[in-house]
């Protein structure tokens, strides 16, 4: 469970620090979009009140709520979930990911009322009109970790004594 809530926190940190550093640091949203490497990196500011790619970003306030009671149960299953002994250190990892990220997107939608999303990334002539941030790629490698290293719970092996 420590490298489980050690990840979360590294996560939870970067991406923070990631946006605090976009958002106030380089002003990203009055400036709007800064070339990185370009066409491969750019910095674009863009404000999600929904999903992926901005599903259901209906009525505002109603879907922030709504999204932050999601990620908070989820994150508290898996929380639950790798409590149990069994578990390798990879499902711990991708459970840590997993939480770390919601967690960072959950601050978000407390204090900006939507998710800051600013990294876009585009390649070989095809032009990506999609932004995300850490928390993103922290949650989708945690998600895909859970369900690659993850199964049923081995018990913890017993110690066969030897007798003399």
């Amino acid at each position: 469970m420590r490298l489980l809530g050690l990840t979360a926190l590294v996560v939870f940190v970067l991406d923070q620090l990631s946006k605090l550093a976009v958002i106030h640091g380089l002003n990203l949203p009055v400036v709007g979009r800064v070339e990185v490497i370009p066409p491969f990196l750019t910095f674009q500011m863009a404000w999600n009140q929904g999903m992926n790619f901005g599903l259901f970003a209906g009525d505002a306030n109603v879907t922030k709520w709504l999204l932050v009671i999601i990620a908070l149960s989820i994150s508290g299953w898996v929380l639950w979930w790798m409590r149990k002994p069994g578990h390798t250190r990879t499902a711990q990892i991708s459970a840590g990911l997993l939480i770390g990220g919601a967690l960072g997107n959950v601050i978000d939608r407390l204090l900006y009322g939507a998710v800051a999303d600013f990294l876009n990334m585009s390649c070989c002539g095809i032009d990506n009109p999609y932004a995300f941030n850490v928390a993103d790629i922290a949650i989708f490698l945690g998600a895909i970790g859970l369900v690659v290293f993850t199964g049923e719970p081995k018990p913890p092996k017993k110690r066969v004594r030897k007798s003399t």
